[in-house]
């Protein structure tokens, strides 16, 4: 099958590497142009235009995909199918229309919930048991379109976002295949989706990241984990702020304000939160400096209980 390739980011690579070794007929691979990057402002790559330069492909970067010369680029690759993970870019009509088998997206979530910008991230933050991959038809809207092929996978009860991100591309890769050989074979059937159900998964802010002690520590954690690696969370100290990079829940504690430290000791710092519970900061990054565990930073900043953390 010709395919043309839409995708960017370290999510994609998996499945354009699959589309690779199945033999389909890869015209190009269609990404966001290079950008600046790092201190010392040099342009990068994107991950897949890593591998489509490794792999001999030929590469657009199109700075808007809907202007017209890049429409007619892409109309002239005649592909069967457009395959989007992880653009960046919406697509105009006339390029979604493009290949007589439509344009098939893989997204990381089971449709319609978390449509939207970060659904790995809110599906942690939000407590979810499991989440999974669906294949479906882009139309105009926000993964509005007909589903295709879903497929779900647990999340584990410590599992990060950026733990469980990779293992929904791998995913994501073996749906797309399977969607691509029932789009060949004339065997699937797209599905409607029930709008009504749908959860919107809106694109992370900074704010999204500042510690909220009266909240309870289960929810706190959940946060930590589903926010790495940024905006990540942020607590605020006597000296600056803090950011925690991992965590866990601890016994409950009674009657100590949110955000007091009840104890110092060299498995980390323990911290007050809300409704009588308390959260263990076990990696945390001070400002302008490195990672460090939470026992060392305290030492250093001589952070003892009762302390607070706003």
């Amino acid at each position: 099958m010709r395919v043309v390739f839409l995708g960017s980011g370290a999510f994609a690579v998996p499945s354009l590497e699959a589309l690779l070794e199945r033999g389909h007929d890869v015209a190009a691979l269609v990404t966001q142009p290079d950008r600046e990057k790092g201190r010392g402002r040099a342009l990068a790559a994107t991950p897949t235009k890593a591998v489509a330069e490794r792999r001999g492909l030929p590469v657009l970067q199109p700075r808007r995909i809907k202007d017209p010369a890049a429409i007619e680029e892409l109309r002239a690759l005649a592909p069967d199918v457009q395959v989007v993970v992880a653009y960046g870019q919406i697509l105009p009509r006339a390029v979604i229309d493009i290949p007589p088998l439509r344009t098939v997206n893989v997204h990381s979530s089971l449709l319609p919930r978390y449509r939207g910008a970060a659904p790995i991230h809110w599906a942690v933050v939000n407590g979810e048991a499991e989440t999974g991959v669906t294949t479906m038809l882009i139309d105009e809207g926000l993964d509005t379109g007909p589903t295709l092929l879903a497929r779900s996978t647990p999340i584990g009860p410590e599992e990060t976002s950026p733990e469980l991100e990779p293992r929904l591309a791998r995913l994501g890769a073996e749906v797309l295949l399977e969607t691509l050989d029932g789009l060949a074979a004339g065997t699937l059937v797209a599905h409607p989706q029930d709008h009504a159900r749908a959860t919107l998964a809106r694109i992370l802010k900074k704010e999204d990241g500042r510690i909220d002690w009266s909240r309870p520590a289960e929810e706190i954690g959940r946060r930590v984990r589903g926010l790495l690696p940024w905006p990540g969370t942020v607590t605020g100290w006597s000296g600056g702020e803090l950011k925690v990079l991992r965590a866990r829940v601890e016994a409950a504690h009674a009657g100590t304000e949110p955000g007091t430290v009840l104890a110092v000791d060299p498995e980390g710092i323990v911290v007050a939160a809300g409704a009588g519970t308390a959260l263990r900061l076990l990696d945390v990054q001070p400002e302008s400096r490195r990672p460090m565990p939470a026992s060392a930073f305290a030492a250093g900043a001589r952070l003892r209980p009762g302390a607070r953390l706003v």
